[in-house]
């Protein structure tokens, strides 16, 4: 007789909306440097127009989705929970990774703050178990949601008496 196969339920919470901004503004940090070079080759090389128009519309189209699409998708897939048991997450736009960290296996959780996050209100809230997966990020979640959470996870944490191993 097979065992009977459980089925995780989505994690209940999106980040922070601004987290779509977050994103925005990642990506479009990212394009900087290749959108220059493209202009800097335009400018200096007049010979192989073609070429550089082809390079502009793949850049173009590149640019657009992941400015103006991926930052969407990914906050319509990204959820994360903490409850009594463990920490649930979902990442992902393209390839999507859902993570289950039981409570008694938490080691550290950490609080994170880049530039970016710090202008917008937000942090990441990292859970490092004694896994080889690695630690469980929760990203882009206002600053009280963060330190709230950071709070009850050291408050459930504290309850569990588990070695964390």
């Amino acid at each position: 007789m097979s065992q009977p196969r459980t089925i995780m339920a989505d994690p209940a919470w999106r980040p922070s909306p601004k987290a779509k901004l977050l994103w925005t503004l990642q990506a479009a940090m990212a394009w900087i440097i290749p959108v220059v070079a493209l202009v800097v080759w335009v400018l200096v090389d007049s010979g192989h127009r073609a070429a550089q128009l082809a390079v502009f519309a793949v850049t173009a189209v590149l640019v657009l989705v992941s400015i103006g699409v991926v930052p969407l998708w990914r906050y319509a897939v990204h959820r994360w929970e903490v409850t009594d048991e463990a920490v649930y997450t979902r990442v992902g736009w393209l390839t999507q990774e859902s993570r289950v960290a039981p409570i008694s296996r938490v080691q550290t959780v950490d609080t994170e703050r880049g530039p970016l996050e710090r202008l917008l209100g937000l942090a990441t809230v990292t859970v490092t178990t004694a896994s080889s997966a690695g630690a469980v990020q929760i990203s882009a979640l206002d600053l009280p949601v963060a330190e709230q959470t950071v709070t009850r996870l050291a408050e459930i944490a504290a309850l569990h008496r588990g070695d964390a191993t």
